[in-house]
């Protein structure tokens, strides 16, 4: 369903982030000019007020543009991706790990994501003026805290330690969790260890999970389902298996559907803006008229009818797909660009209307059901794990035989599957971030048979500072009290 967003035209709806030094303006400006607290008396406008808040999630630094798309972001910084000599050289210090505070790849995030939080407690700031009351009251409520968590633990997981990542996480820094409307507040520190952050985080989504009532018709909007997935998201980057579980499975007893084989490439091309086959998906950010952001530009952009790539497949990652897997079509497209051949990256190019213009899935069922997958073997049972993972593997390659495997073999094919699952979907960077691993990658280069130029930076290790992202210099200089991470 495509969200109507009103736009209430006044100086106290212009969200002044003070944890960065930036002015952005609510999408919701309406013919009637008004001031808040009197647009604020009518039911619906709480609804068009949170679809601003969805809307915001479409901002500079979080998926729209190229630089520091978090569409791209997750890859272009480890081994899925090269950079395409034929391109425009975008998001290249990310790739070669020149992370600094005052470059917009790696510190975008940071404000784009406090300005979705700062939309979603507008939101709440009115939520007691009895207006709403019972159930539309309870999903109102429930969809803005989970639109403030999702956010806040984006920029968690981005600038701060994961628990998983290193024994002594729990007690470093966290974040800044904003839980109400204060635009020109500048006083915010990060007071919060990691280990409290993940608390709220998780304190919203419960509250989210138990009031939400709404079914997950409509995509573009948190149900219970998503709520629940995200919770077995937050939880797995957390430790916590039990949980991971259990709110995994919820999920999945809600949405089972991981998309069919037959599916599977129309969630991706159906159509510009506004997916028509949702199968599969649990929470996807709307992209139809009037907005329609190129979200895909930052991979490549379609010149005379070829594609000019940014970032490419890595050769070795690109030949990891088997030819019967129905990922390797709809992720990748072989094709010639100035008479040379590279495996482009087209998951986001649609199909038929504008290029670059498709719905974000930002939560799917299929990560739910890997994470329930790892941390079933990590708690000990092998036979959900595998049979989870067998599941997937059924709806992904075509003549598929049902897996044995057993032991490391088995954690092994799990994070394969949800590498090639989730390739291009912002989760290689923070898989490896949550595991303690380090990125090695190949020495081949970008042309589609492995020619050309190899990556310039080959390795990050597991215990560099860089896996915590800087955060932006004009946030720190606008308000001296949020701490720098280590290294910058």
């Amino acid at each position: 369903m495509k969200k109507n967003i009103i736009k209430i035209s006044l100086a106290a709806l212009t969200v002044f982030v003070s944890l960065t030094s930036c002015e952005r303006n609510l999408d919701q400006i309406s013919s009637v000019n008004e001031a808040e607290e009197q647009a604020m008396t009518r039911p619906e406008s709480f609804r068009q007020a949170l679809d601003g808040a969805y809307t915001a999630f479409k901002g500079t630094g979080y998926y729209t543009s190229d630089t520091g798309n978090q569409l791209i972001m997750g890859d272009l910084t480890t081994d899925n991706l090269i950079i395409s000599e034929s391109g425009r050289n975008s998001n290249a210090a990310a790739a070669n790990f020149e992370f600094s505070s005052d470059i917009a790849q790696t510190t975008g995030l940071f404000s784009a994501a406090y300005a979705v939080v700062s939309r979603a407690n507008f939101v709440l700031s009115y939520l007691e003026n009895g207006v709403l009351t019972g159930t539309q009251k309870d999903n109102i409520e429930a969809e803005a805290r989970a639109i403030r968590a999702a956010a806040h633990f984006d920029i968690l997981r981005a600038y701060s330690v994961i628990p998983t990542q290193k024994s002594t996480a729990k007690h470093q820094y966290g974040i800044y969790y904003s839980e109400s409307f204060k635009p020109l507040d500048n006083n915010a520190s990060r007071s919060l260890s990691v280990d409290e952050s993940y608390k709220k985080v998780i304190a919203d989504l419960l509250i989210a999970a138990d009031k939400i009532t709404q079914n997950d018709a409509d995509k573009g909007r948190f149900s219970k389902a998503a709520v629940y997935g995200l919770l077995s998201r937050v939880y797995l980057y957390q430790g916590d298996n039990a949980n991971t579980i259990k709110y995994g499975q919820l999920a999945l007893g809600l949405s089972p559907s991981v998309t069919t084989l037959t599916n599977f490439n129309s969630i991706w091309k159906e159509n510009e803006g506004l997916a028509k086959i949702t199968d599969g998906v649990l929470f996807q950010v709307l992209n139809a008229a009037p907005e329609r952001n190129t979200v895909g530009v930052a991979y490549n952009q379609l010149i005379d009818g070829q594609y000019r790539s940014e970032f490419v497949a890595d050769y070795d990652f690109y030949n990891s797909f088997a030819n019967n897997d129905v990922r390797k079509t709809t992720y990748f497209t072989p094709a010639l660009y100035n008479k040379k051949m590279y495996n482009h990256i087209t998951k986001y190019a649609g199909n038929g209307g504008p290029v670059n213009i498709v719905p974000i899935k930002y939560l799917r069922t299929a990560e739910v059901l890997l994470n329930v997958a790892e941390a079933s073997y990590n708690s000990g049972n092998q036979g959900t794990a595998l049979a989870l993972l067998n599941q997937l593997r059924k709806e992904r390659y075509t003549g598929f035989t049902p897996g044995t495997e057993a032991g490391q073999a088995l954690l092994d094919a799990i994070l394969k599957e949800r590498r090639l699952e989730l390739a291009f979907e912002n989760d290689r960077w923070y898989t490896l971030k949550r595991l303690g691993k380090s990125i090695n990658r190949s020495d081949k280069g970008d042309i589609a048979d492995g020619s050309g130029t190899p990556a310039t930076t080959r390795e990050l290790k597991a215990n560099n500072d860089l896996w915590q992202w800087p955060i932006p210099i004009n946030a720190i200089q606008a308000n001296p009290n949020i701490q720098q991470n280590d290294g910058y």
